[in-house]
């Protein structure tokens, strides 16, 4: 009995830590909305990179910026981004991979290859051309991080269906007359929701980070927005002189991910 008690811990330890450190992040982005320190874009010759202390949490940048203020906005314009591009990718990925599993023959044969295709580039590089070509931008790098991430979706959805669409409770129903819409949404994808919410929660790690890389590059959230990747490619330039910059920036994109993984992992564990 105590071995399963603790076993249980474990399992849900994983989930926690995640929740209590995206719990942290989101309350600051939703402070963020009513309250900052200081304003995101008042400069102060006189207060340029300073240290951490009790004025400035996390120090100022070379224009005298309060940097903890601009991270409190940062994120809720990055998980903003993330959020929207889950949100999407899951919708349209999932659907593809239902449709795909379920009817399979030619039509999943396309669906795949196409899958195949653009997984076969590098997400990031993927996402930078579809920016350059555009322009930049938040709603475009949106499109672009839909376009990375609805593959992982389709497959994950498609490899669910393979596995119920043949299964007892599916010809059941199929013996006395269901549709296959009604098959496939009402009886085969609740099967696949603690599958496809743990892909979404890991999604949303993967997403803050291909949003911050390319933020950092200068292809994301353009300023006067303080994204986060546009205030660590800003702190590279004074890492020497001011490193709180970088650190304290670096340190928030590191919670905010291994939050929703710890969070993802969790999931994973208890649902399997």
């Amino acid at each position: 009995m105590i071995i399963s008690h603790e076993s249980l811990s474990q399992k849900y330890f994983e989930l926690n830590l995640g929740i209590f450190l995206i719990s942290i992040v989101a309350l600051l982005a939703l402070v963020s909305v009513f309250y900052t320190p200081y304003d995101i874009n008042a400069m102060s010759i006189a207060e340029r990179d300073l240290p951490p202390s009790l004025k400035h949490l996390a120090g100022t940048d070379r224009f005298g910026r309060d940097i903890f203020s601009r991270l409190m906005v940062g994120s809720r314009f990055t998980l903003t981004t993330a959020i929207l591009t889950v949100a999407i990718s899951s919708f349209f990925g999932t659907l593809l991979g239902l449709i795909s599993g379920y009817i399979g023959g030619l039509l999943d044969e396309v669906i795949m290859r196409i899958v195949d295709a653009v997984t076969s580039f590098p997400g990031i590089l993927t996402a930078l051309i579809i920016v350059t070509v555009l322009d930049y931008g938040k709603y475009t790098i949106i499109l672009a991080l839909c376009i990375m991430f609805i593959p992982s979706f389709t497959r994950v959805a498609r490899m669910g269906v393979l596995q119920y669409k043949e299964s007892e409770f599916v010809r059941y129903y199929r013996t006395f007359g269901a549709s296959h819409a009604r098959i496939l949404f009402v009886h085969i994808l609740p099967n696949l929701r603690a599958m496809i919410l743990s892909s979404v929660v890991i999604g949303l790690s993967n997403a803050i980070l291909a949003e911050s890389s390319m933020s950092y590059l200068g292809l994301g959230i353009q300023p006067p927005a303080p994204s986060w990747g546009w205030m660590l490619g800003e702190a590279q330039n004074t890492i020497f002189r001011s490193p709180w910059y970088a650190v304290s920036t670096g340190f928030i994109i590191v919670i905010t991910i291994a939050g929703f993984n710890f969070a993802g992992e969790g999931m994973r564990k208890i649902w399997k």
